[in-house]
């Protein structure tokens, strides 16, 4: 009886998992430097860099959000397609 018992592979580290790491990852550094947006210099339509630095950064993670979620699916489409094709 030898039964070889079926093990998932575990976390693997790829590419685009990296891209989806650092997408995920940029707003949070950029937002805790606090020192690099701390100044009220340039002013932009009457409002201080201090604010408008910070409301660029709601949109800028919006975007890589929605980017590091687009890969997520392609990465895991990927996996079921290999995982798919190597049950065959």
């Amino acid at each position: 009886m030898s039964h070889s018992p079926q093990t998932t592979p575990g976390p693997v580290v790829t590419p685009m998992r990296v891209v989806i790491g650092l997408c995920l990852l940029a707003p949070f550094v950029a937002m805790l430097w606090v020192g690099s947006y701390a100044k009220t210099d340039p002013v932009v339509i009457g409002i201080p860099f201090f604010y408008w630095y910070q409301m660029l950064w709601v949109l800028i993670s919006t975007v890589l959000t929605m980017i590091a979620y687009k890969l997520w699916q392609r990465d895991q489409r990927a996996r079921s397609a290999t995982k798919g094709g190597a049950e065959q």
